[in-house]
This record gives structure tokens, C-alpha cells and sequence, in this order.
């Protein structure tokens, strides 16, 4: 079994999982779709190509720990469309600020994270980390990992030394559904199948009263 290590920060990020309309939510974590889609963008997929070319890459495990939490941030934007007159209005997009991640994926075939790692290296069109006006910093790839995707993150070194990661989110048949599968990025009918996701807090301690006296 390995593990990739992906390093996911930048000072925006946007990862939106159930936007509709004139409000676009992020989650507090980075979401399978959106690392896939970046995936397949550094690969070279384009999002009107055969769906199927998605299976090999959700198929992976995949997991995220949180090393800094980040700030949620709203921002405000006036879309103006031209539908026989004009028509404006106000659209409310919400992202995280300074947040960083480590996202994780796990396969048994090295070979094959070897070829996304090279890839996020190389990659053929431009990666962002949820939204295009979210660019990553540099490094995005931390390396592979021999074992699996809980316990790779359970022990990789944290990013800070003042603070300690916060938790990890991970694909488990015991979990709970989220709509978070990419079926396909096309524009004219994109489509999101089930996952199961679950979350598991670290270094939570029980705070002793006792311990101020």
C-alpha cells in the first residue's frame, strides 16, 4: 500500500460541495471533486472527455488532514447577463483565507500516484485550489508514503511548530454520504455521485480544572 502527500495552500482557497445559485459555499476542508478535478486538469483531461477517464482517479482513497484551519471570508460580486436586456445581480462567494492542508490518496498502485505526482509537477493546464481564482503556492507535491492513508496522516510531520494538526477527513465505508464524487465536469451536465466521509479529531485533551490551581 502507498500514500501520496499533497500539499493543498494558497492565501484563498474554495472548495464548494453544494453551491447553487447566487450563493457558493466552501467546506472547512478540501473536497474529493475539487482534488480530482485539479488531478485530471494536471493530467490533461479536459472536462468534455469521456467520463470514464474520472474512474481511475476516484477510485482512490482519499483523505485531507487539517494543519491550519484558515478563516472563512465572504466576498461579493455583480454578474451582469445579457438575456435580451440586461440583468444584474449580486452573487456571495465564500472561501477559506491562509488555511493549509495535507491531502492524501491511497492505491495500491505506486506506479499510478507516481504518474499524478508527476503530473502536479508538470501539469498541462492550470491548477487552482477550488475555484480559478484560487492559484496554489508551490510546493503542491510532498512525496509518496509507504502504508496506508490513516496512518500516513496520523504521522507525518506537522507543517508548524507552534501548532498541531486539528483533525483528519477520510473516505470510510463507515462514514457518513456526501455528495463529492465527480461522474463528470462537464459544463453542460455535471454530475456528483456519493462517497462516504468520515472525521476524526487529534490531539483533543480533556481540560482539568484542577490544572490552573
Amino acid at each position: 500500500m502507498a500514500t501520496l502527500l499533497l500539499r493543498l495552500a494558497a492565501p484563498l482557497q474554495a472548495w464548494g460541495s453544494d453551491s447553487k445559485f447566487n450563493i457558493r459555499l466552501t467546506e472547512r476542508e478540501p473536497t474529493k471533486s475539487g482534488v480530482v478535478g485539479m488531478i485530471a486538469a494536471a493530467m490533461g483531461i479536459q472536462r468534455n472527455d469521456d467520463p470514464s477517464k474520472l474512474e481511475p482517479l476516484n477510485a482512490l482513497r482519499f483523505g485531507v488532514r487539517v494543519e491550519k484551519e484558515g478563516k472563512l471570508l465572504k466576498d461579493f460580486h455583480m454578474v451582469h447577463e445579457m438575456t435580451g436586456k440586461k440583468d444584474s445581480h449580486v452573487t456571495e462567494r465564500f472561501y477559506l483565507s491562509d488555511a493549509v492542508f495535507i491531502a492524501a490518496l491511497e492505491s495500491e498502485n505506486a506506479d499510478f500516484l507516481e504518474q499524478i505526482a508527476h503530473a502536479l509537477k508538470n501539469p498541462v493546464f492550470p491548477l487552482f485550489l477550488g475555484r480559478r481564482s484560487c492559484p496554489p503556492t508551490l510546493p503542491i507535491v510532498l512525496g509518496m508514503r509507504d502504508g496506508d492513508l490513516i496512518s500516513v496522516l496520523k504521522t507525518e510531520p506537522a507543517f508548524f511548530e507552534k501548532s498541531k494538526p486539528t483533525r483528519i477527513v477520510y473516505d470510510s465505508d463507515n462514514g457518513v454520504p456526501v455528495r463529492d464524487k465527480p461522474v463528470s465536469f462537464s459544463q453542460l451536465h455535471r454530475q456528483y455521485g456519493f462517497r462516504m466521509k468520515t472525521e476524526e479529531m487529534l490531539n483533543i485533551s480533556e481540560h482539568d480544572p484542577m490544572a490552573d490551581l
